[in-house]
């Protein structure tokens, strides 16, 4: 090892002076800026087929359905708010509102389920057969996968750099409908009423697009640990691979 590479080490090590403000910087304004993103998405995304219809009451569904959409929105601001406690050193304001994300993240999967349900009965009674099934898989394994990451995120709360990278994953696990619903947008139009529902549900590959594009805010992360780590951390290795 080099005398530049020795030092560049200490930089990167938590805990050291030299350039370890400046190391803490960049990865705050990261952070914050990956949830700040996340929130955009979650928010563009079901701007056509939900919030823009509210006002003028195009948009029909059942409470369940409104429920869902505001738990679902509810989060990547919760999110947002908690990585800038986080990012400021408001270290007691972030765990104090720790409870506050176990309650609506319970909500969360608990609506959801409901509504995949319910979607589910409904499309089977309307005769979509095996097609329903398949696309209830997706729906089901959405939030399956949103429980798993945010139960192993707060088992890991003791160890920051596990906790808040299971976080990432668990706000990014939830994003795929978002996108969808503005790749729907584009394809479609936007107008009173209009939004994805009814007809045959989409195939299962139909989804992985959606899915793809989320997952390009956990590629960024990983290229962001790779530049100042020198490798993906190991949540993103298996995390990413579930």
């Amino acid at each position: 090892m080099n005398a530049h590479d020795a030092v560049l080490r200490r930089m990167l090590k938590p805990g050291v002076s030299i350039g370890g403000t400046r190391v803490r910087s960049s990865s705050r304004r990261f952070y914050v800026g990956l949830s700040a993103v996340c929130l955009a998405v979650a928010v563009v995304g079901f701007m056509p087929t939900y919030w823009l219809q509210l006002a003028p009451g195009t948009f029909d569904g059942p409470p369940l359905v409104h429920l869902h959409a505001w738990l679902f929105s509810a989060w990547p601001l919760y999110f947002l708010v908690q990585t800038l406690f986080a990012a400021r050193g408001q270290v007691a304001r972030h765990r104090a509102c720790g409870l506050l994300g176990v309650s609506l993240a319970t909500a969360m999967v608990i609506v959801g389920i409901g509504v995949a349900n319910g979607v589910l009965v409904t499309r089977l009674e309307d005769g979509y057969g095996d097609s329903a099934r398949a696309f209830h898989i997706v729906s089901m394994s959405m939030m399956v996968l949103f429980a798993l990451f945010i139960a192993t995120a707060l088992v890991s709360v003791s160890r920051p750099e596990m906790h808040k990278r299971l976080m990432i994953l668990a706000t990014v696990t939830i994003l795929p409908p978002a996108v969808a619903r503005l790749f729907f947008a584009v394809s479609v139009g936007i107008g009173p009423g209009v939004r994805p529902s009814g007809g045959p549900p989409r195939t299962v590959d139909s989804v992985l697009m959606s899915t793809l594009v989320a997952d390009l805010l956990i590629l960024a992360a990983i290229v962001y640990d790779v530049r100042t780590r020198g490798r993906p951390h190991p949540v993103y290795v298996i995390g990413g691979a579930i």
